[in-house]
């Protein structure tokens, strides 16, 4: 296992469900330490440089505009393969593929639509933490719980 950080978004459905608690306790029971919060509206072309790999997608217009449709948390979460860890509790983005007990499962209603980003891969990660991070943003600490958690 490999100790990395990721990068993880709550997207505007879920402040406007309010969910994000229920979130971000699955995140720190599975063992992932926040390391960066916070809540932003995200600018159209930061949501396009975000996105870009999906640019010539048909439905990119429609993911854009609803992930600046209101505020977003965003955060940078890490531990033992947090990348993995993230994906395999956000679930598969198609919902009618996400099972339950995972967030997408428990909480998408529409693909387009789902809850929660996360990165997939480690250079995705740095480079989506360093779209909506500065450096000074991330604390870097031991967490005193650690042994009991991994």
């Amino acid at each position: 296992m490999a100790y990395e950080k990721t990068y993880v978004m709550l997207k505007p459905g879920v402040l406007q469900r309010r969910l994000t608690g229920v979130i971000l306790q699955r995140l720190e029971q599975k063992g992932l330490t926040l390391a960066a919060l916070k809540t932003m509206i995200i600018p159209r072309e930061v949501a396009e440089e975000h996105y870009a790999e999906h640019s010539q997608r048909p439905f990119f217009q429609d993911l854009v505009n609803y992930t600046i449709s209101g505020p977003v948390v965003a955060m940078v979460v890490c531990g033992e393969d947090a990348i993995a860890r993230a994906r395999a509790l956000a679930g598969p983005t198609r919902i009618e593929e996400a099972p339950p007990g995972t967030i997408r499962g428990d909480f998408a209603a529409v693909t387009r639509k789902n809850v929660i980003h996360t990165s997939d891969c480690p250079e995705s990660a740095r480079r989506e933490i360093a779209l909506f991070f500065s450096p000074g943003e991330i604390l870097e600490y031991e967490d005193p719980n650690a042994d009991w958690i991994c």
